[in-house]
């Protein structure tokens, strides 16, 4: 790196963070997640506006490619701290209910978007349609469990019964998801090897068990105080790194490793230990490198020249989105023995979509899978579906009413189901 090199890319890091910092606080007040203002500015300082002379004067193309590496290294992050955050005894005792919504939240808006996708084929042209369509599918059935932990703990509903309730949707939906969009990415991968594809399971099963097992000890070894050290931090991030570099040798993407490292870490016994590390982890993370990943993707976002025909496309993706998950998570919920009244809130909670989207839409732009017309189609979903949760949510579950709820409100009719089966 040369000192021109430097001087820029510290300059434009500056500028970066400052506006990711600027609009997110601007969201925040305007009761939005954070992520919202954040994603907004690195549309913003991309080539949507003044031609992309903003992007050219502050990001000058040779220090471009330090900066996607940092992108890549905070993605990598997030998804270490989402599988640290997925914790298995959220589903205890609401299994049956959040399998239903989880399910009918995904297969839904998957299929819908599949058939989308083979309708899109005509305008965006692939080289694999398979995985187009594929893609297509697992883009729409993404729901965003970090982003979606946020809007619940801002309106202190996290603690609440439906909070808890689609806490566990959300994260079982996206384990499902991300397992979906791993079989995508080994379809289409460019110069992948099946060999080394197959591996995966025996590794996620490694990682799920023995390792898991082994991190136990060694996690009370690095934290004698019960605090994080700085070798327990070295540790975490060498491990995330190595997880991450393993799957995408194995023809999958990084992040693939990244989320399933989080996931290996011992759940049991380690709750303050787990919100330590992520709080120290994911403060750096959330001012350093993922705005530069906001960024990044921005860069690739140009909405001025959409025509109305990509402003149709834009209404099909957002009527297949937000139709899908809305619709699929109410019949789950409803089907499970929910009332109306919380099937509509778990519904609009999982329409939530956010960074995790983004990251997704990420993925199918590396690998070729989607152009750059539809590429910022889909980005404009990710922000007006995560914009449309808090309003959505206030009007049909007001938060006073959801505070005061008890467990045997948002179950009530499930219960009466049962009885009257028991009384048959």
């Amino acid at each position: 790196m040369t000192s021109s090199q430097a001087v820029a890319l510290l300059a434009g890091l500056a500028v970066v963070i400052a506006a990711a910092g600027l609009l997110g606080g601007l969201a925040r007040r305007l009761g939005q997640p954070p992520v919202v203002g954040e994603i907004l500015a690195g549309v913003v300082l991309g080539p949507t506006l003044f031609g992309g002379a903003l992007s050219r004067a502050l990001l000058p193309t040779d220090i471009r490619p330090f900066l996607t590496a940092l992108a890549d290294i905070g993605v990598a992050v997030f998804m270490f701290l989402v599988g640290l955050e997925l914790d298995g005894t959220l589903i205890r005792g609401t299994g049956r209910i959040a399998a239903s919504v989880s399910l009918a939240a995904l297969l839904l808006p998957c299929g819908l978007g599949a058939i989308l996708g083979l309708y899109l084929l005509h305008d965006h042209p692939s080289a694999n349609h398979a995985g187009f369509v594929l893609f297509m599918g697992a883009a729409m059935s993404i729901t965003a469990f970090p982003v979606l932990a946020r809007i619940l703990t801002d309106r202190g509903m996290h603690r609440t019964p439906l909070g808890a309730l689609a806490l566990s949707c959300a994260a079982l939906s996206d384990v499902l998801a991300w397992s979906l969009l791993a079989v995508v990415v080994a379809i289409v991968a460019p110069g992948g090897d099946p060999w080394r594809t197959l591996l995966f399971l025996p590794y996620l099963l490694l990682m799920l068990h023995p390792v898991r097992r082994l991190a136990g000890p060694l996690l009370k070894r690095l934290t004698p105080t019960g605090r994080p050290t700085a070798a327990l931090l070295a540790a975490m991030f060498t491990g995330l790194l190595l997880s991450g570099a393993a799957t995408e040798w194995m023809g999958l993407h990084f992040i693939f490793g990244a989320f399933l490292f989080g996931l290996a870490v011992p759940h049991t016994g380690t709750d303050r230990l787990r919100a330590d590390l992520h709080e120290r982890i994911g403060l750096v993370n959330n001012v350093l490198l993922l705005p530069v990943f906001f960024l990044v993707a921005g860069l690739q976002v140009d909405l001025s020249r959409l025509s109305w025909s990509d402003l149709r496309e834009l209404g099909l993706i957002l009527l297949v989105a937000v139709g899908g998950k809305l619709v699929g998570a109410y019949a789950g919920a409803f089907a499970g023995g929910l009332d109306h009244r919380v099937s509509s809130a778990l519904a609009v909670l999982m329409n939530t979509r956010g960074l995790t989207e983004l990251i997704i839409l990420s993925v199918g732009r590396q690998l070729g899978i989607l152009d750059g017309r539809l590429y910022s189609l889909m980005v404009v979903m990710a922000l007006l579906t995560t914009a449309m949760t808090g309003p959505l949510l206030e009007k049909v579950y007001p938060r006073g009413l959801a505070l005061r709820a008890t467990p045997q409100d948002v179950t009530r009719r499930h219960r009466e189901r049962i009885a009257v089966g028991d009384q048959g």
